[in-house]
């Protein structure tokens, strides 16, 4: 879901220092337009993560009056991005880290591993004394020492990418001379199983489970992904979000969601089409640019947005509630959109905040010269 990526992370293709200084002057060339739609990506896949908790754990605990569907509309297109949104985030994350899992271990275990379990462990402390003051915000939360320690080892938090990221550049390391096949089909048996409801995986251990296979795609399949992404068409677009859409309704239509292997098959056409359409956004600065510029730096707005969306939903849940029918009318439509907007834009003024307070070491391993990133 977080990266300070044109600083700190390895290109989709090996860029030296003259190239990224081109890079700035000359977007219209095709190693910047690869890098812009993978930072673009990032920013679509931290905005629905943003808004996807805005909608379900405040938007439709709202008591709405409004006589038309639209909350429950809100949820549906939630849901309908389920296959797309964390599947992405993971194949960008492990087509960012082809590069870094080839570095020594030392370096591997200490701007990797280290870095995201100590993010990890310290957002997780934040994020437990915040929801600790929002005891009806929905979601899940350590109430005991043991609920702690349970969140710290075996069934991560709401943090839970950054504790799969840690696990997921260990497992890339240490496999890094077995042949491709050899992991992934493993990874991809496990998210099959996981999502048939074959293996327990309470709480968030189950995207912990799905995921890996995507992350290592991105790992094993970068140069593939980049091509695919040089030479996205208008007639792609349309044919992979056509196919995305008939993939969802057919699953819906034959209720095939814990069908073995139905859901990491159209989590990957939901991956194709986004890859797709990042590279075809791109191509409209207006709005491309300001994505990947958003995806450079979803590490805090990813740790900092969910205490936001607690402390706004304490706020706002009983005003909004009491609003007349009118009133509510007005806003049930925008109210998700807007929101997502409020709380990215304030997450991200807390983090320049915070570092102007010299509070880097909420965002970086103290000791290292680089930002932690998200992948």
């Amino acid at each position: 879901m977080i990266q300070e990526l044109s600083r700190t992370e390895p290109r989709p293709e090996e860029h030296d220092a003259r190239v990224r200084f081109r890079h700035r002057r000359r977007a219209d060339t095709g190693g910047p337009q690869r890098v812009q739609w993978a930072d673009a990506a990032k920013g679509v896949c931290i905005l629905l993560v943003v808004g996807w908790h805005i909608v379900v754990k405040d938007y439709l605990r709202i008591d709405w009056h409004v006589g038309v569907p639209v909350p429950g509309l809100w949820g549906t297109l939630g849901e309908q991005l389920l296959p797309l949104r964390m599947p992405l985030f993971f194949t960008i994350s492990g087509l960012f880290a082809a590069n870094a899992v080839h570095r020594p271990w030392r370096a591997v275990a200490r701007g990797r591993i280290a870095g995201f379990l100590y993010l990890y462990a310290l957002w997780l402390l934040i994020h437990t004394a915040v929801l600790a003051v929002t005891p009806d915000f929905p979601t899940d939360r350590a109430t005991s020492v043991v609920g702690l320690l349970a969140q710290l080892t075996v069934t991560p938090s709401n943090l839970w990418y950054l504790y799969a990221l840690a696990l997921y550049f260990t497992l890339a390391k240490a496999a890094r001379r077995l042949p491709s096949w050899l992991v992934v089909v493993p990874a991809a048996v496990l998210s099959a199983v996981t999502a048939a409801g074959l293996l327990a995986a309470p709480g968030n251990r189950a995207g912990l489970y799905q995921n890996l296979v995507f992350f290592l795609a991105g790992l094993y399949l970068r140069s593939p992904i980049q091509r695919w992404a040089a030479t996205a068409t208008r007639r792609r677009l349309v044919l992979t979000g056509g196919a995305y859409a008939l993939a969802l309704a057919a699953m819906a239509a034959a209720g095939a969601q814990r069908w073995f292997g139905v859901w990491p098959a159209v989590s990957v056409v939901a991956v194709a089409f986004g890859v797709t359409a990042a590279a075809r956004l791109v191509r409209w600065p207006a709005l491309g640019d300001r994505l990947a510029a958003l995806g450079r730096v979803t590490l805090p707005v990813y740790v900092i947005h969910l205490p936001l969306v607690a402390l706004l939903h304490r706020l706002l849940v009983a005003p909004v509630s009491e609003l007349d029918a009118g009133a509510q009318g007005l806003i049930v439509l925008g109210y998700p959109v807007v929101l997502t907007a409020l709380v990215t834009g304030l997450s991200l003024a807390a983090h320049r905040g915070l570092l102007a307070a010299r509070a880097r070491w909420l965002f970086a391993l103290p000791g290292t010269r680089r930002p932690a990133v998200t992948g």
